[in-house]
């Protein structure tokens, strides 16, 4: 009887033992176990193309200027290189440690990329802006095989600059600016948009766009070279077939005379081997073009271009600064603005650049802006 009251006791005791341990291994946090962070991550771009990129990135490079200008504006310490030269007189709009960023050319036009260079900085992603059509998704799927690195789709359209921006932000890690840039580029898409429906048909500008090195270059309604003239209402004359690429189709004097324009804006492209302001000079002072309404009335416009220019070539966010300047320019009772002020604040906002009074004058010296 004892020995069963002791079996019984030391059971007892046996088991309450191991129920304090049971309650002091669940009161006793375990040690995590260590896991490394993800180095890559999956980003579905706007072509809907599923791409594997680093988890931080830190270097960008764009296949073209569209892209460059957009990431300058957006994160331009992870910009790693021009797709161009950046002309001196347009360098003091350009923060200084960028000035000497290689140019490396790109995947555009007639350019192609010092890719030798390229992978030397070895980017970790490379943004193809742009157009979005078969041709630049496949474009951007032969780049990436060619050079081993990652290549995201952007649509570059004008309306959806603001998406482009989202996107963008969200793949370097700069969301929170990206936002900021992209409710500007929405609001001012917006805005011009809703005001351009109401003017009345009766009440639209014909406008021709002068390219090239004569000024006998254009592009036609409907191209990426000149949604802007096309958001902000204006009636683009030019009937000439759509190109793809560097678009511009040539015309000739006569067609320019026979469609008599009610406004001209120039743009002299330096690569095209022209001067600033040349197109300009010769639309506004040479006898052949001095029977066109626009010249007779005064109504040539020169586009600003710096540091890139504000219709088009590179068709990028520079265009959303040049969507309040055309607007105001063709339509100043519909569209009456500040346009210095404006300046000024899309100059800080996305060039990282305070516009000097004498800049500004600079800037608008040909384009005869009406206050």
């Amino acid at each position: 009887m004892f020995k069963q009251n002791l079996i019984v006791k030391l059971t007892g005791l046996c088991l309450v033992i191991a129920l304090f341990a049971v309650i002091a291994g669940c009161g006793t946090p375990k040690s995590p176990v260590a896991t490394e962070a993800p180095k890559t991550r999956t980003v579905v771009d706007h072509a809907g193309r599923t791409v594997t990129v680093p988890a931080e990135i830190n270097k960008v490079f764009s296949t073209s200027p569209v892209g460059m200008i957009l990431m300058y504006t957006l994160a331009p310490e992870k910009l790693v290189a021009w797709n161009f030269e950046i002309a001196p007189e347009n360098k003091k709009f350009i923060l200084p440690q960028y000035h000497n960023l290689p140019d490396l050319g790109g995947w555009y036009a007639n350019k192609s990329c010092n890719t030798e260079e390229l992978l030397k900085i070895n980017p970790d992603v490379i943004i193809s802006i742009g157009v979005l059509n078969e041709s630049s998704v496949s474009q951007a799927d032969q780049i990436q095989q060619q050079v081993g690195l990652p290549v995201v789709v952007v649509n570059g359209e004008l309306a959806k600059m603001d998406q482009a921006y989202v996107l963008m932000g969200d793949l370097v890690g700069a969301k929170e600016r990206a936002g900021e840039l992209a409710a500007y580029c929405r609001k001012t898409v917006d805005a011009v948009a809703e005001k351009a429906k109401q003017i009345p048909e009766n009440k639209r500008v014909r406008v021709y766009y002068a390219e090239g090195v004569q000024g006998l270059d254009t592009d036609p309604k409907g191209s990426q070279h000149t949604e802007v003239l096309d958001l902000v209402g204006g009636i683009n004359i030019a009937d000439v077939p759509m190109k793809g690429g560097m678009g511009m189709a040539a015309v000739s004097l006569e067609q320019v005379l026979s469609w008599d324009p009610d406004v001209i804006i120039t743009a002299t492209m330096g690569g095209l081997g022209g001067k600033e302001g040349m197109i300009y000079k010769t639309v506004t002072t040479d006898p052949k073009w001095s029977t066109l309404q626009a010249v007779k009335n005064d109504r040539v416009y020169d586009i600003p271009d710096k540091p890139f220019n504000w219709f088009d070539r590179p068709p990028s966010v520079n265009r959303i600064i040049g969507v309040k300047w055309l607007a105001n320019v063709l339509y100043p009772d519909v569209f009456p603005c500040d346009i210095k002020a404006e300046m000024k604040d899309f100059f800080t906002k996305f060039y990282h650049h305070n516009l000097s009074d004498q800049e500004i004058e600079e800037l608008l010296v040909r384009s005869k802006v009406k206050q």
